[in-house]
Formats: structure tokens, sequence, C-alpha cells
């Protein structure tokens, strides 16, 4: 699998993790009901789905680095759906994630 399919699948993970918490933050928080939540309830089993279509094998790695992705995610989804504007530090500590996902995962290993 290519890293392009990686990615691919880190930033369709984020998108159903990601939603799917907001769905459920939307239904409790914010009472929009338990359709809301159900909804996101769905999105973050897909999300554990698609965490298994990555190409390595191990389950820490996998998730390690998603939690990079997850970060800069966040950070995206809070810009685009609630207003949010992340400060100079956000965008740093987003960047040094991004750098930690492309450590964990793509640097050469020997087998």
């Amino acid at each position: 699998m290519s890293v392009v399919m990686s990615l691919v699948l880190f930033a369709f993970a984020a998108l159903v993790e990601i939603g799917g918490a907001w769905l459920v933050w939307q239904g409790i928080r914010e009472d929009r009901g338990w359709l809301w939540v159900g909804a996101g309830f769905i999105a973050l089993g897909l999300y554990g789905l698609v965490a298994t279509l990555q190409p390595d094998a191990n389950f820490g790695r996998i998730l390690a680095a998603y939690g990079g992705v997850f970060v800069v995610g966040s950070l995206a989804w809070g810009m685009a759906v609630d207003g949010f504007r992340p400060d100079r530090y956000d965008l740093a500590g987003a960047l040094v994630c991004l750098v930690g996902v492309a450590v964990i995962m793509y640097a050469p290993r020997s087998t």
C-alpha cells in the first residue's frame, strides 16, 4: 500500500472519528437529541473499521501515529465547523505532530 493511500486512510479515519465525537457532543451538550448521538456512535464505529485498513500490522504504531493526525484534524474541524481560530502555538504543535506521524509510520525500518 502506498504512502498516499495510507494518508487517505488517516484522513478518512479522522473525519469519521472527529465527526462522530462532534455528533455525540452536539446531541448531548447542545441538546440536539439522541438521533445525533446514535449517528455519532455509528461514525465512531466506522473509525475503528477504517483504522484496521492501514498496511502496518502493529496496532500501537497505527494508533500512535493516528494520534498526531487526530490533533491536526481536530484543529481543522474546529476551524471549519465551530469557527475556532488556532494561534501560532496550536499550529506549531500541529506541525510537530505531523512530523511525529511521518517518523512513526514512514521511516525506513529493517525487518
